[in-house]
């Protein structure tokens, strides 16, 4: 029996050395457990870069790749693959001939997805290869760049039911209130408005997507790369309430309770895919606002390397992360990328001689072989509480995912002194001040001193979208502000605005760090009571890159704009 589509692909990725045995183990567990394609799954868990194995796909199945930002996509094809086809199963129609449809796709070994869209077309299907961000942004060119063309088009219509997504998880055991409230949000335009939001959020690539309630409108923003950007035209604001609603029952809270905080999360299929989102709703002053975390595995990278960091941080992050104990702190505000930086590097340091155990507020990514616990605070179970149980249980590695209290420092501080690896993430702007920050939560200089092995103070850089990317001179005004020569010609790079980056200028986003290792110098100046000044000085001199001269490089290097170097390290 000739080998099938899969099994051609895991041939040809061992054949090429372009995945170990291991990884591909895992990728292929993952696969059993949760579905979906293998070669998103290999992507998405960073161990195949996407064009690579677009590469060694097109050249196995022998399907032609197709690069979508360079072709003029025809709105006249929407009629041929209706929207909620394209979206569904991921596919963007490039051309009809006859009643043979050319689409492109990013998984061509779902040949599921094709034999179903050629069924409801009645239709021949011929794939070709495209990335997952190219056909995500031809989907959006084709059936609508914001939330609002989807919003009327799926709010509109009234027939059978066939396309909603479909919730896989929920946060608790539905209530028998609950029950008898889902019969009263199941109004088929509040179930696809609520399902376009969440399908537009996943599918423009956002981590948050805010719903917020005003005396005369709704407002829908989306956070795309670190920024919001608002829909222009949302839903009207008679369906707030029916969309809060909604979402409520889909995390199994209380519908009912319209005056308290509330938190929940729930996991939808998309693209037959799992995506994780989590849910905070808060009651403010013309109703409940809500925003919702979108944790899309197919986006993480769990990998130090892939994240943007230069040689240097990365091979000092896994020096760190190689002691045998100690504490290591990556800083920085909501939303920097400091809990993935920890989980790329427990990936690179995982082994099954090490014992990790991870304390969350909530767990963001299950990760295989390491044992994660949720913290919940209505039962007692805080973060301090959680590392009291686990220091019983002979830990190698332990992750705290963020230390807000003295009584959590003082934990994570003890345990990093008795023989235990502690990662943990504080909020602070640059590297040395979380020597400050300890301090003020109680712990002695002493203890930091001996404790504490290196500090990395992060930031996410938007990077210039490739497809529009062009060369543009630096200001003067700039360069004078960047402390450049600002009598030389200097040259970077902006991005134009393309489909692609749906006229924004920018694609994806890349970190920076600050690194502050504590050698015998800094540990002595943190015992005696130095300034930060003196110590950042001391750091400098030793080679400390700031987060400035990071952006700075980067942006020479054309790789982010002037605009973003100076947004983002503002202050620092």
């Amino acid at each position: 029996m000739a080998p099938s589509l899969k099994d051609r692909l895991v041939e040809a990725l061992t054949a090429r050395r372009l995945v170990s045995p291991g990884d591909l183990a895992k990728a292929l567990k993952v696969q059993k457990a949760q579905g979906g394609g293998l070669s998103d799954i290999l992507v998405g868990m960073g161990l195949v870069d996407a064009r690579a194995l677009m590469a060694v796909l097109s050249q196995e199945l022998q399907i032609p790749p197709i690069n979508l930002s360079k072709i003029q996509l025809d709105h006249a094809l929407t009629k041929a693959l209706p929207r909620k086809l394209a979206i569904y199963y991921h596919l963007v129609p490039v051309s009809l001939i006859g009643d043979t449809l050319t689409v492109a796709m990013a998984d061509p070994l779902n040949v599921l997805a094709l034999d179903e869209v050629a069924a409801a077309t009645g239709l021949t299907l011929t794939p070709l290869m495209a990335t997952t961000e190219q056909v995500q942004a031809g989907i959006h060119e084709l059936y609508g760049d914001t939330v609002a063309q989807a919003v009327q088009a799926l709010a509109a219509t009234r027939e059978a039911d066939g396309g909603d997504l479909e919730v896989i998880e929920v946060g608790r055991t539905p209530t028998r209130q609950a029950e008898e409230l889902i019969r009263l949000t199941q109004e088929r335009p509040i179930v696809r408005v609520t399902d376009a939001l969440l399908q537009q959020g996943v599918a423009v690539r956002a981590s948050d997507i805010l719903i917020e309630p005003f005396e005369q409108r709704l407002r829908i923003r989306y956070r795309v790369d670190g920024l919001l950007q608002e829909t222009p035209s949302p839903p009207p604001l008679a369906m707030h309430e029916g969309i809060v609603s909604r979402l409520k029952v889909m995390a199994s809270l209380d519908i009912a309770e319209h005056r308290l905080p509330q938190d929940g999360r729930f996991q939808l299929r998309f693209g037959g895919q799992p995506v994780d989102f989590r849910l905070s709703i808060v009651p403010s002053s013309f109703g409940e606002k809500v925003v919702l975390r979108v944790l899309d595995r197919r986006q993480a990278v769990l990998d130090l390397a892939r994240l943007g960091f230069d040689p240097p941080t990365v091979e000092t992050l896994l020096q760190a992360g190689r002691r045998p104990h100690g504490m290591l702190l990556i800083t920085g505000p909501t939303g920097a990328g400091k809990s993935t930086t920890l989980y790329a590097l427990l990936k690179a340091i995982d082994a099954p001689t090490k014992n990790i155990v991870t304390v969350e507020d909530p767990v963001e990514y299950a990760m295989e072989g390491i044992n994660q616990v949720t913290v919940s605070a209505e039962v007692g179970l805080t973060f301090a509480a959680c590392l009291r149980a686990i220091l019983r249980q002979d830990p190698d590695i332990i992750l705290v995912g963020e230390i807000r209290d003295s009584e959590t420092a003082d934990i994570a501080i003890k345990a990093a002194l008795t023989g235990h690896l502690v990662l943990s993430t504080l909020h602070t702007n640059d590297a040395v001040g979380a020597v400050a920050r300890l301090m003020n939560m109680g712990v002695e200089p002493f203890l930091i001193s001996a404790s504490l092995v290196l500090v990395g103070a992060q930031r996410l850089l938007r990077k210039i979208c490739p497809a529009c990317k062009t060369p543009a001179p630096l200001p003067k005004h700039l360069a004078q502000h960047f402390s450049l020569d600002e009598t030389k010609s200097l040259t970077v790079a902006a991005g134009k605005g393309c489909p692609a980056c749906k006229g924004t200028g920018y694609h994806g986003r890349l970190g920076i760090m600050e690194v502050l290792r504590l050698d015998a110098a800094v540990r002595a100046m943190i015992t005696a009571g130095a300034k930060e000044q003196e110590i950042r000085a001391h750091a400098r001199q030793s080679g400390m890159r700031t987060l400035r001269e990071m952006a700075v490089q980067a942006m020479l290097d054309g790789t982010t704009t002037p605009e973003e170097a100076l947004r983002v390290t503002v202050g620092v």
